[in-house]
């Protein structure tokens, strides 16, 4: 079972977005999918709520802290985490991961925003221990700006992988307010975006050693 955190103390970054991407595409590929929307906003879950029943499957279940894993029929597992996310649960939830996806803006406050938190995951026993790998996706990113360049340097310091970087396109809120992702998409100018996405699928398909 591959099970995913998506997480970032900063509100409004990415989150959902990048969790009900990743479920739809893992599900697109005959896995037994399950979305855990941890978020009070339950962003994930409405929009699984909008989905058709002819749409590929995607279920749904609530991580309580009683009760973080998934069900047992599950195969891949998408934890959409709330803004502020830290402590005991970060802890918790790490113990039950193999990979951690961290959203960042390209901007300045974002990045800032961004330290403690990657200080907190670089003190966490699982991410020394490496049983849990952590890969950054830059998010609304400008490749021609100076801040991808900024944010690239940013993430040196904690030795962090930017794995890929998503553009800015209004393509993503029509595919997400209809219930699809772009990987859903029929829309042929949503190509560019849907091969943004490769280096991220293909780093969580590759099982970790450690």
């Amino acid at each position: 079972m591959r099970k995913i955190l998506v997480a970032n103390p900063k509100g409004g970054c990415g989150k959902s977005t990048i969790a009900v991407h990743l479920a739809s595409w893992f599900a697109m590929n005959d896995e037994v999918v399950y979305l855990g929307d941890l978020d009070r906003q339950q962003s994930s879950r409405l929009w699984l709520e909008m989905r058709s029943a002819e749409q590929v499957a995607i279920r749904h279940w609530d991580p309580t802290e009683d009760l973080v894993a998934p069900p047992r029929d599950c195969s891949v597992a998408i934890y959409d985490t709330p803004a502020g996310l830290h402590g005991k649960r970060l802890k918790q939830l790490l113990g039950e991961v193999e990979r951690v996806i961290v959203p960042v803006s390209p901007s300045r406050f974002d990045m800032l925003a961004s330290r403690d938190f990657f200080d907190e995951l670089a003190e966490a026993k699982a991410i020394r221990k490496e049983r849990v790998g952590v890969g950054i996706i830059g998010m609304r990113v400008d490749a021609r700006a100076n801040s991808t360049r900024e944010l690239v340097e940013f993430l040196e310091q904690f030795e962090l992988p930017l794995l890929t970087c998503l553009r800015s396109t209004q393509r993503y809120v029509r595919a997400l307010e209809s219930g699809v992702t772009l990987f859903e998409s029929h829309e042929a100018a949503a190509a560019i975006d849907r091969l943004q996405w490769q280096p991220l699928l293909e780093w969580l398909v590759t099982r970790r050693s450690a």
